[in-house]
């Protein structure tokens, strides 16, 4: 028997390996609709460097979670967690089919399931809880998690650092005391019904693709929107302004680097990142894979039979 639960497509792969484009052509047919699922694709003004589907797309396709933060606000996966129920009850109740397209692989976890066992370190995070740690004592990062997830607290010894630091991690990164995620689907319920659609692309093919999408990105007028970012009162010290491609525009608008330095300096994060990326996907084994543009038509034949 059919599940009442909204049912979800979920499209992931590293950057530039064409989630989006794939959304779209999946959606045209199938009287459905995009939820985004990226990080910096969520803020107003960003469109360039975040490679965001134009108007003329979205008024093609309708898209869900983008443009709906200023630059300046805080926002985390806690965050869009929530947002993004909203926007997937609305559609379900609607009787649209809804595409979740994973830009950022955690904001994913986060949504499906709630659990936290496969979400990629924060090396920042740690560095800063370490920095604690060694200025203050261990007691004093415990007494941290206490207040800020006393349920976890509860489980952890005081002199367990590791775990105290992976649960404030959690919390830092979530914006969800990991205490309530570990408790959404202890008894494995699902509030969705899902199947994930990953993007394969051969790693030589991928980097000239990153490298095609970068030059395009400069074609289209990166610098000029970083500038008009600044203009705006959105300095280069606000977090989406230090990811990548805005973080290295704002050097070299600050005199920092030249241009074609930072032109390459944001071609080699990007691959960099990318392979961060495929590296948390392998990981999850509910993915299945399949390879672009050869496997194009078994991709729709899947999402057709999902809908179906």
């Amino acid at each position: 028997m059919k599940s009442d639960k909204p049912r979800l497509l979920v499209i992931l792969g590293p950057t530039a390996s064409g989630k989006s484009k794939l959304g779209m052509d999946i959606a045209e047919g199938l009287r459905s609709e995009i939820v985004s699922a990226d990080s910096l694709q969520l803020y107003r003004h960003l469109d360039i460097g975040t490679a965001k589907p134009s108007r003329e797309e979205r008024g093609i396709v309708p898209h869900h979670m983008i443009g709906i933060i200023d630059p300046d606000e805080d926002f985390n996966a806690g965050k869009f967690r929530a947002e993004a129920r909203k926007a997937i009850e609305e559609l379900h109740r609607t009787g649209k089919g809804i595409i979740l397209v994973g830009g950022t692989y955690l904001y994913v976890k986060v949504l499906l399931s709630g659990l936290i066992e496969d979400l990629p370190a924060d090396q920042e995070i740690r560095n800063s809880l370490k920095k604690l740690r060694a200025e203050f004592g261990t007691e004093y990062v415990y007494e941290r998690l206490k207040s800020l997830d006393p349920g976890a607290a509860a489980r952890i010894h005081p002199n367990d650092y590791l775990r105290a630091e992976r649960a404030l991690e959690v919390f830092y990164l979530t914006g969800e005391k990991m205490s309530h995620l570990q408790s959404l689907h202890e008894f494995g319920e699902r509030d969705y019904e899902y199947i994930k659609i990953g993007i394969a692309v051969e790693r030589e093919e991928l980097r000239r693709r990153i490298d095609a999408r970068v030059d395009k990105m400069m074609d289209e007028g990166l610098v000029e929107e970083v500038k008009k970012l600044r203009l705006m009162g959105y300095g280069p010290e606000l977090k989406p302004m230090q990811s990548i491609g805005y973080k290295e525009i704002n050097r070299y608008l600050d005199g920092e680097i030249g241009l074609e330095e930072a032109v390459g300096l944001i071609k080699r994060d990007t691959k960099r990142f990318a392979k961060r990326q495929m590296t948390w996907l392998r990981r999850d084994k509910e993915i299945d894979w399949f390879e672009l543009p050869r496997d194009y038509e078994k991709v729709l034949h899947t999402a057709r039979a999902f809908f179906g």
